[in-house]
């Protein structure tokens, strides 16, 4: 429900466009993904920002959170024992620890990620069993998956409060 009238769009500018190698342009737009969900949390009001916006229980804080876990599940080798429970914050997560816990979880996997000139090498091995993705599957997978959840946090933050653009 908005309970406020809707803020003026803020321009976007969109990812930043790149001639560099195919790891620059890959790295840009995740790197322009995590920063778009970052904003939708950012200045979220509680406890809305942690309320359900739709039947499935997502709400803008557990997006953040969620992303967290896939990014220290991926690229940093990170355990996932239940993937729903990524979804829920519990009630000592804040904007602000969940925010700095994602920050901190994408330097880390940047520095796994700048490790890379070969994107066909395999990707860091994940818990999963079997063989691990090549770096170029997993930086394609994580932008598809930080991109959705942007917009599903896109149309919450704007059912809490009436926030809109990125």
């Amino acid at each position: 429900m908005v309970t406020k009238t809707v803020e003026a769009r803020r321009a976007d500018t969109g990812p930043p466009r790149t001639d560099g190698d195919e790891l620059t342009v890959l790295l840009a737009f995740l790197d322009y993904l995590r920063g778009a969900i970052v904003e939708k949390v950012v200045g979220a009001p509680e406890p809305q920002v942690r309320t359900a916006g739709v039947a499935s229980g997502t709400n803008v804080l557990g997006l953040v959170k969620h992303l967290t876990a896939v990014e220290r599940f991926y690229f940093l080798g990170e355990d996932v024992r239940s993937w729903a429970a990524t979804m829920r914050p519990v009630p000592t997560d804040t904007v602000e620890t969940v925010v700095t816990a994602y920050r901190e979880a994408v330097s880390r996997s940047n520095e796994v990620i700048a490790g890379y000139t070969d994107l066909t090498r395999p990707a860091p091995r994940t818990p999963r069993k079997g063989e691990p993705p090549s770096m170029r599957w997993l930086l394609i997978h994580l932008i598809e998956e930080t991109g959705r959840h942007a917009g599903h946090a896109d149309i919450l933050r704007e059912q809490l409060d009436g926030t809109t653009g990125r």
